[in-house]
């Protein structure tokens, strides 16, 4: 029996969140240059994109470029940029087929314009899609969310829209980027990598990890559906008790 046919349809995550790692450690194996890494992941991306939408799941968030990227050599970060420009190009009409809504999580504002431009585009052509919620992390850090949070919150309160004591959780998930999508239930990291590399630190408190030794561009659809099947065979508590959860 495959993986997909021992799915519960019942149980499917709401919201997953995948950090995309092993493109360049893919193309070293193959005696290529990164960047083929990152073609051949962009389509990983598509793929798994559309299992996600088959599947039911509501969100799909992918670590695509974080704050940290920028520091890698500039010719591999114009060249990402210059990709990231031409897939949003060749899928805009695959997720306007496909009824998926693009998102962004991030400081897109350091995004060279035309890829910026490009971006927004996108996200304006998709907001009507009531399918899959594709939210791409570009040029974020969870470290970054917060700090920002933080300012917001702090401003808020100095211009007298808020008191100190209406600090709480609700309070600071309203002021993170991801005010509008629910948190993770489950976070996949490819790549054997054992850590979760500054991504969504607030909203990751309860999720399920799921680490796999598959590279992001050797990462299949039954690959995918293994990783939702033991996220489905494990029981979610949220600090409670399995009596009170049975």
């Amino acid at each position: 029996m495959t993986y997909k046919e021992q799915i519960q349809q019942d149980r499917i995550p709401r919201h997953v969140a995948i950090i995309m790692d092993g493109n360049g450690r893919w193309a070293k194996r193959q005696g290529l240059a990164r960047m083929f890494g990152h073609r051949k992941g962009v389509e990983t991306v598509h793929s798994i994109t559309e299992a996600a939408a088959a599947l039911g799941i509501e969100y799909l968030t992918l670590y695509t470029f974080s704050t940290e990227n920028w520091n890698r050599p500039k010719e591999e970060v114009d060249a990402l940029m210059a990709l990231l420009v031409d897939t949003i190009a060749k899928e805009t009409p695959t997720l306007m087929k496909n009824n998926v809504r693009l998102q962004t999580i991030g400081d897109i504002s350091r995004l060279p314009q035309t890829t910026y431009e490009k971006f927004v585009t996108c996200i304006d052509q998709t907001s009507q899609n009531t399918g899959l919620t594709l939210v791409i992390a570009l040029s974020y850090s969870a470290r970054w969310e917060l700090i920002r949070s933080t300012q917001l919150i702090a401003e808020a309160v100095k211009e007298g829209k808020m008191l100190v004591e209406d600090i709480n959780e609700e309070s600071i998930s309203a002021h993170l980027t991801t005010a509008a999508i629910p948190d993770p239930d489950l976070l996949i990291r490819t790549s054997g990598e054992l850590r979760i590399s500054n991504f969504l630190l607030w909203q990751l408190a309860y999720a399920e990890l799921y680490f796999t030794d598959c590279l992001w561009p050797e990462f299949t659809n039954e690959e995918f559906y293994r990783a939702i099947v033991d996220y489905q065979h494990r029981e979610r508590r949220f600090g409670k008790t399995s009596e009170q959860v049975n």
